[in-house]
C-alpha cells in the first residue's frame, strides 16, 4: 500500500509519462493506492484557480480518477485531521500536504510524491 499525493494522482490519471520510472514501477508493483480525500479538494481548487485544466468536468474527472485500478479513496478521518496538526518535527504549513503526510503516517506506508518538501521530511518515507 502507498499513498499518492495530489500531483502523483493527477499524473497517474491524466499523463502517466510525467511519473518517474521509480514511481511507475512502484504503482505497477503495489496493488493498493490510497488517495487522501484532501486531494479531491485540492484538484477542485486547482481547477477553480485555473492552475490546471482537465479534459472534462472536475466531477467526471474525479469519478474516473478514483475508479482507476487499485485506487482507493482514504477518507479524512478524525485521527488524520488531528495528526496533521501534530506532525513531529518541522513541516511546512500547507494543510493539504499535512493531511497527505498524516494519512501515510496513519497507515504506516510511504507517500509517492515529487514534492521535495515531503522528501525532506524525515518522519515519513517517500518515493519518487
Amino acid at each position: 500500500m502507498i499513498v499518492l499525493d495530489t500531483a502523483s494522482w493527477i499524473w497517474l490519471a491524466a499523463d502517466p509519462d510525467c511519473l518517474s520510472k521509480r514511481a511507475k514501477k512502484t504503482i505497477d508493483r503495489d496493488h493498493e493506492l490510497l488517495v487522501p480525500a484532501i486531494s479531491v479538494w485540492e484538484v477542485a481548487m486547482l481547477v477553480a484557480k485555473r492552475r490546471i485544466e482537465l479534459d472534462r468536468s472536475v466531477e467526471d474527472w474525479i469519478d474516473t480518477a478514483l475508479s482507476l485500478p487499485g485506487v482507493t479513496l482514504a477518507p479524512l478521518s478524525p485521527a488524520v485531521a488531528l495528526q496533521s496538526t501534530k506532525l513531529p518535527g518541522e513541516f511546512h504549513p500547507d494543510p493539504a500536504d499535512r493531511m497527505i503526510v498524516a494519512t501515510a503516517l496513519q497507515h504506516a506506508v510511504p507517500v509517492l510524491t515529487p514534492d521535495a518538501r515531503i522528501h525532506d521530511y524525515p518522519h515519513v518515507q517517500s518515493i519518487w
